[in-house]
């Protein structure tokens, strides 16, 4: 048993501790010299974060989605050619997003489309054999589909919206999923969206839905279930290139939608992420469901199936004590722990925040071991992230290289 260390790369073009926000073309460079670095260091998979239109504009519309987060929440706007580019460069790494929205972009049709014509040309080498793996969800931030059509269409979607765009995705997941495998596909081949109690958290939302639904539907009472017409609509397609070799191909859902794990691992095999604050006792009730349900075609489930992003501050500089080491590394969190809350203030429930397992290791190079060890499984696959508000790209790849020569060893069961 051992851990396994992936890591994340944000590439989010924010205001660092010190208020100094990077150019577009230095974020770039310090990017890919950091992913240089991991691939050397170890690094099992390189996952980029993606992001789609500008942060800073959108706070100045009628519904802004972060009215507070300053910047650029990230610059991979077009993951598969920042992977071309990841994978040119490197040697043992493997690449994917996390997570790339289906929604945006084009929708779950385009977006298939691109997965099998990127692996067709990455596995033209026979003998290639790293991975690419997409992390596929809704997209966190609702403003980057907006244009693309993912808004409400009548009163009734309006009210019943909260339930309703995770219901759009579980639908384009589908859509997404069956391309992949190859198939000719309609929309009339799709499940149809019929909502009831059950997808709402309480009575009154569902009872605003109905009201809705009797007033513009012209029913005589409340139903007690409403069909939604698709969002997408299309006769037989069937997408090329066909002939890729799907086996370079790996699936993450960024989704803790427990009927939606299921349903997509009916399709295929479709591993999932946890959330960055994702509580214990979901994480094993997810490990719980996925070794029931997990697609026969992927083999046994395996806890280094669902990625654990974890924020490293890890101080190992020089001419500092251990102690001051410790101190130094809560300072750098704590700033930039504070920055984020503050970015997305409106965005996630306090509440959740309070219950929520801290996520960060901190301190220096025995603390950080002791933390790991304490709170994470020795067969789980963590995610770690290093550029958490932080431009210092010199300082960035002394953490990583801190991380992966003494602190991975350490708590692998090495020195």
């Amino acid at each position: 048993m051992r851990l396994r260390f992936d890591i994340f790369f944000s590439i989010a073009q924010t205001p660092d501790m010190t208020g100094r926000t990077p150019s577009e073309r230095e974020m770039f460079a310090s990017f890919f010299e950091q992913v240089e670095l991991a691939d050397k260091l170890g690094f099992g998979v390189g996952w980029v974060a993606q992001a789609h239109l500008s942060t800073e504009v959108q706070k100045g519309n009628s519904k802004p989605v972060v009215p507070h987060f300053p910047g650029e929440v990230g610059l991979c706007t077009d993951f598969f050619q920042v992977a071309g580019q990841m994978l040119s460069r490197t040697e043992r790494m493997e690449v994917g997003s996390a997570v790339m929205s289906i929604l945006a972009s084009g929708g779950p049709i385009a977006q298939a489309e691109r997965v099998g014509a990127f692996l067709a040309l990455h596995g033209m080498n026979p003998s290639e054999s790293r991975r690419l793996h997409i992390g596929f969800s809704a997209g966190r931030f609702e403003f980057m589909a907006r244009p693309y059509g993912i808004v409400p269409r009548d009163t009734v979607e309006a009210a019943a919206w909260p339930a309703l765009r995770g219901q759009i995705f579980a639908e384009a997941s589908e859509i997404f999923l069956r391309l992949l495998n190859g198939e000719v596909l309609s929309s009339d081949m799709t499940k149809p969206t019929i909502l009831n109690r059950s997808n709402f958290r309480s009575d009154g939302d569902w009872e605003n839905v109905q009201d809705a639904a009797v007033s513009l539907r012209s029913l005589n009472s409340a139903p007690d279930s409403i069909e939604i017409a698709r969002r997408y609509e299309f006769e037989d397609i069937k997408t090329i290139p066909q002939e890729w070799r799907r086996e370079l191909l790996n699936l993450v859902l960024g989704s803790h939608d427990p009927a939606l794990q299921v349903e997509v691992n009916k399709l295929r095999p479709v591993q999932v992420f946890n959330l960055s604050i994702t509580p214990p006792h979901i994480i094993e009730e997810t490990h719980e469901r996925f070794r029931q349900h997990y697609h026969s075609d992927g083999g046994p489930w395996e806890r280094s199936m669902m990625p654990r992003t974890i924020m490293v501050f890890v101080n190992d500089e020089k001419g500092l004590t251990p102690d001051e080491q410790n101190d130094a590394a809560m300072d750098e969190a704590r700033a930039a722990l504070s920055t984020y809350w503050s970015a997305l203030e409106g965005t996630i429930d306090p509440a959740k925040i309070e219950r929520a397992t801290d996520n960060a290791v901190i301190g220096n190079i025995e603390r950080v071991c002791e933390q790991i060890l304490e709170r994470f499984h020795p067969e789980d696959r963590l995610m770690c992230w290093f550029d958490f508000f932080n431009h210092d790209n010199e300082r960035v790849q002394r953490n990583m290289t801190a991380f992966m020569t003494k602190v991975a060893p350490r708590v692998n069961g090495g020195t």
